[in-house]
C-alpha cells in the first residue's frame, strides 16, 4: 500500500521492520513535524555541504526533478535550492538510511556555493576539541566567500533564527 504524491511518486506505508530495512519500497519516516533530515555532500569531493529537512513534497520534487528541494523551517515553505541564488544543487545520487529516516544527497552545485552566508559549505567552521571549553573559539575552514550574500539576496530576510 502506498501514498501517491505529486503525480508519480509513491511512498509505501511502513508495515514491518523487514519491509523498511530489507525491502525495495521507499517508505520514509517523517518526524512529528512531517520532516526528514537530509545531509548533502559534494559528489566529487565528498565534502559536507549542508544539513536540511524535507517534507513529503520536497522529497517527491527532488526525486522528480533531480534538483534539491527542501522544507525551510524558518520560512515555513518549500525551498528549491538555488532558485534565488542560481546555485542549484543537481542530485547525482540520492540515498536513504537503513530505517528510512534520513536522506543523503550527493550533488553537483552550479557555481559551487551552498551556504546563504556566502561560503561553499554551510560547515565552514570547526570546533576545537581536547582543550576544554574555556575561551573556545571556532576556527574557519574556508578563507573566502564564494559570493556576497547582499548582492544575491538583497534585502530578503535572513533565514537564520535567533
Amino acid at each position: 500500500m502506498s501514498e501517491a504524491l505529486n503525480n508519480n511518486i509513491h511512498f509505501a506505508r511502513r508495515v514491518s521492520v523487514e519491509q523498511v530495512e530489507e525491502g525495495d519500497e521507499l517508505a520514509p519516516k517523517f518526524d512529528s513535524n512531517g520532516l526528514i533530515p537530509v545531509v548533502t555532500t559534494d559528489f566529487e569531493t565528498g565534502d559536507l555541504l549542508m544539513h536540511a529537512y524535507m517534507n513529503p513534497e520536497a522529497l517527491a520534487k527532488t526525486i522528480q526533478t533531480g534538483e534539491a528541494h527542501y522544507w525551510s523551517r524558518s520560512r515555513k515553505c518549500l525551498w528549491h535550492k538555488g532558485a534565488t541564488s542560481g546555485f542549484v544543487q543537481h542530485v547525482v545520487e540520492m540515498r536513504i538510511d537503513d530505517d528510512q529516516d534520513c536522506v543523503w544527497l550527493r550533488v553537483r552545485t552550479d557555481g559551487d556555493a551552498n551556504c546563504h552566508v556566502g561560503y561553499r559549505s554551510c560547515f565552514y567552521r570547526k570546533i576545537p576539541t581536547g582543550s576544554g571549553s574555556k575561551g573556545l573559539r571556532l576556527l574557519f575552514t574556508e578563507n573566502q566567500k564564494v559570493f556576497n550574500p547582499k548582492d544575491v539576496y538583497g534585502d530578503a530576510p535572513n533565514p537564520t533564527q535567533l
